[in-house]
């Protein structure tokens, strides 16, 4: 959450909804805000440390017999699991497309936007884009990463190799 939290922020800030910003900050917060995205991914895959996750990429690339065993694997798991792996889309697109349709009603069906501009949360120039992507950053984006990066080591018979330790 609190990863999705700085991207939230860097995408409200990047928008102008606190006021204008030089073009280095932006350039600035748009690394601060990939970072974070590439953190979150890091720790997923790591399956709840980040550097677990590092050291499964760069196995990935230094250890050039895995990449056999990883797509026998991950054939193995798609012929066998087709049906598994297509509903888990499914329920996926479902759930991303629930968190857009509400993002949008938040931002364009409510007074959330108005009220923000008229307690001086947001500047008279900001747009909804700050309210949508805000959300984004914190719900839809997070989740996707997530839902991917877990989907990826299950076909590739990866969730079982690493033993989260309380």
């Amino acid at each position: 959450m609190g990863l999705g939290l700085i991207s939230a922020f860097g995408r409200v800030i990047q928008l102008g909804g606190f006021g204008e910003i030089p073009a280095w900050l932006n350039i600035v917060l748009e690394i601060i805000v990939e970072s974070s995205r590439i953190l979150l991914f890091l720790f997923v895959l790591g399956l709840a440390n980040v550097k677990k996750g590092i050291l499964r990429i760069w196995d990935l690339f230094t250890k050039k017999d895995m990449w056999r065993s990883i797509w026998s694997v991950s054939i193995q798991k798609i012929k066998k699991q087709w049906l598994s792996i297509l509903l888990n889309l499914a329920a996926f697109l479902i759930i991303a497309s629930m968190f857009n349709y509400l993002i949008d009603q938040l931002a364009y069906q409510t007074c959330l936007y108005i009220s923000l501009k008229e307690n001086g949360v947001l500047v008279d120039s900001s747009s909804e884009w700050t309210i949508l992507l805000f959300f984004k950053n914190l719900s839809v984006i997070p989740f996707t990463l997530v839902f991917e990066t877990l989907l990826i080591l299950w076909i590739a018979g990866k969730l079982n190799s690493y033993k989260i330790s309380a």
